[in-house]
């Protein structure tokens, strides 16, 4: 899940918990310091603009050109929100998928550039078969496919097999690593695995992973197949998400235990090398990891990325050596560090900045001269505040908790938002779906995006929410305070949004506070259901809306399903079009269960955000594929085009 607020500056200090691997040699420091970072911050913005722009003195290029020619291409870029680990039955955040989709292998994965999702065999020998009905598929696994050396392993070669993605579906299952992604597994009932699960949770057993279920058959050595219950179109998708379907070794989770999350080991192009928790990431080259070639092909319509393109074909990826990522939460120093060339990409540039970044969205003149590139997108998310429907204040589902809900969500102006805290990086969600995804209509309006005063006070009076003791605010119907508590995160776009919640409900009278704290522990405060109010944004992993459908959907409950919503009615409409293919009859029903979640309003869903991706003249190839994490896996750095800029 990928937040929408952010948090505090990353490298204010080191914490003591610190993952590192064997040492390697090491490149030029160049890394995102505290020092460097701090210095950037006393200047201005636009002081910024102008010293990123100067030329770099003929010392400098004199010490840049004696560089060995042997040194190690380094990408860096930063996250602006913390992980939480690296394991695949335990993480759903973006952040911490995106470093695990680089250590692990899903059999599938999504063509980098091509504009509409393709998939294609990662570690098969081809696409899996899947039957008429979608209830069965079988994948080939590619012999000579090795995971990153261990100590799990004894100092033997691990081969990739058919058992690893059998255990690996499994592990969603144990209860021991709490999977928030079980949901989608459980929705299309792979035959025998829910039931072992429960058999086994009941006579308080551990999870058996030896044995057999009739809905995950390991055919041979390197075949397997997978039976499912209800017929799903598009379940083939999440077979390309590395950070949840990709290979696990069961000796590697053995050894390791609970310290899993700090200890990935796959078959992907990458190792975990070092981690400073909520700090600092790197990765380095697997050095087991297969031989692949760039094949892609760059869209027609964009001619630079074309050149670059040609150029990289038949080249053995990945091409760098190094990624190293930093935990940068607060905009403007992860904004500056760009801008002083220690960061190779600036994905999602800071809406803060918009206005001299890319004025008219277009890139700035002074960014041009520079050779900065720039690649804008809709992002496939759904920004949202929920509603805890467990909570005994905002929660339930008879009308006068409805209404109360309703009149908080009319509130809120959604314009406003996108115009000032989002700098126009964005449009107005009206539904649980994205634009450029079956089921989408972008002539559909609804009180989603609906900002009225009028109406949300109307619906509080006729409710009863009015203001019984002469305090000025608003009660409960019973006379009780009626006290709404959001929680959000210390950093300035987080402030930003609850300034406009904050005027939003005291135009109405409804005391509203808010509770600051890091956005991994909302997350798991969120997740347990103990959060009443929370500003987030839901990503889709997969090119369908189905994925925010899921979002109602009681089965999903403390994993997709924050709002803790469950309605017999949703529920029921939500299984009948996940299990049909896409035309009239599924649309109709997401339609139904469209109407419903905006009818009860668990979630008040804001905006799709629009963002824009900065990469710097030295770096070729990079184009943002939404369903791929790693774009690091197809990009080149030129060695001799960033000579200049090292110091």
């Amino acid at each position: 899940m990928k937040p929408v607020n952010k948090a505090r500056p990353a490298h204010s200090a080191w914490p003591q918990a610190m993952h590192k691997t064997t040492p390697t040699a090491q490149p030029p420091a160049r890394s995102l310091g505290l020092q460097k970072l701090m210095a950037c911050l006393s200047f201005s913005v636009a002081a910024a603009a102008v010293f990123s722009a100067t030329a770099t003195s003929a010392s400098a290029q004199a010490a840049a050109a004696a560089a060995p020619s042997s040194e190690p291409k380094v990408l860096r870029y930063a996250f602006r929100v913390a992980e939480t680990g690296f394991d695949p039955a335990q993480i759903s955040d973006t952040y911490s998928k995106t470093v695990a989709a680089g250590i692990f292998d899903a059999p599938l994965k999504y063509e980098y550039l091509s504009k509409t999702p393709k998939l294609q065999p990662n570690t098969l020998v081809a696409l899996p078969e899947i039957s008429a009905d979608f209830k069965t598929l079988t994948f080939e696994v590619k012999p000579g496919i090795y995971f990153n050396d261990d100590e799990a392993f004894k100092g033997k070669k691990r081969e990739l097999t058919a058992a690893d993605y059998i255990y690996s579906i499994k592990r969603h299952y144990d209860p021991l690593w709490k999977s928030p992604n079980l949901y989608l597994l459980e929705n299309v009932k792979i035959l025998g695995l829910s039931e072992l699960r429960q058999k086994l949770m009941k006579a308080k057993k551990p999870f058996d992973y030896d044995q057999p279920v009739e809905g995950l058959q390991e055919l041979s050595r390197y075949k397997f197949q997978i039976k499912l219950g209800v017929g799903d179109p598009r379940f083939v998708y999440q077979f390309a998400d590395h950070a949840f379907l990709g290979a696990v070794a069961r000796e590697v989770v053995e050894l390791y235990g609970d310290k899993i999350m700090e200890h990935p080991v796959g078959t992907n192009a990458w190792r975990l090398a070092e981690w400073r928790r909520s700090s600092r990431i790197v990765l380095e080259k697997n050095p087991n990891f297969r031989e692949e070639y760039y094949r892609e092909q760059a869209p027609a319509d964009k001619p630079e990325l074309a050149a670059q393109v040609k150029a990289l074909q038949g080249k053995r990826v990945p091409m760098i050596d190094r990624v190293e990522i930093a935990i940068i939460e607060e905009a403007q120093p992860r904004w500056l560090s760009f801008l002083g060339n220690e960061a190779e990409v600036l994905p999602e540039v800071p809406f803060e900045f918009a206005g001299i970044a890319f004025p008219g969205d277009k890139l700035a003149p002074n960014l041009a001269k520079r050779g900065i590139q720039m690649t804008r997108f809709i992002y496939p998310e759904i920004a949202f505040s929920y509603f805890n429907m467990e909570d005994p204040i905002v929660g339930g589902y008879t009308p006068e908790k409805i209404a109360l809900r309703r009149a908080i969500s009319l509130g809120m102006e959604v314009d406003k938002q996108i115009r000032l805290a989002r700098r126009g990086q964005g449009i107005p969600v009206q539904g649980p779906t994205i634009p450029g995804v079956f089921g989408y209509d972008p002539s559909f309006k609804s009180e989603m995006s609906e900002y009225n005063l009028p109406k949300a006070k109307a619906l509080l009076d006729l409710y009863g929410y009015t203001d019984k003791n002469g305090d000025g605010w608003r009660d409960m119907p019973d006379g009780s305070p009626l006290r709404i508590e959001y929680a959000t995160q210390p950093n300035s776009d987080s402030r930003q949004l609850a300034e406009l919640w904050n005027k939003g409900m005291d135009a109405l009278k409804i005391k509203m506070v808010f509770k600051t704290a890091k956005w991994p522990e909302n997350l798991k405060s969120a997740n347990a259901g103990k959060l009443q109010m929370w500003g987030v944004s839901w990503v889709a992993s997969t090119p369908d809306n189905d994925t925010f459908m899921a979002l109602a959907d009681g089965g999903a409950i403390g994993k997709a399903n924050k709002a803790r919503f469950n309605l017999a009615a949703y529920n029921a409409i939500y299984q009948k079009q996940k299990a049909l293919p896409d035309g009239p009859e599924r649309l109709a029903a997401m339609r139904e269960a469209q109407r419903l979640m905006i009818a009860y309003m668990p979630y008040k869903m804001d905006i799709h955000r629009i963002f824009t991706d900065f990469s710097q003249p030295w770096v070729k190839g990079y184009e943002r594929n939404v369903f791929v994490r790693t774009f690091w896996n197809y990009v080149d750095i030129d060695a001799e085009a960033q000579k200049p800029f090292l110091n």
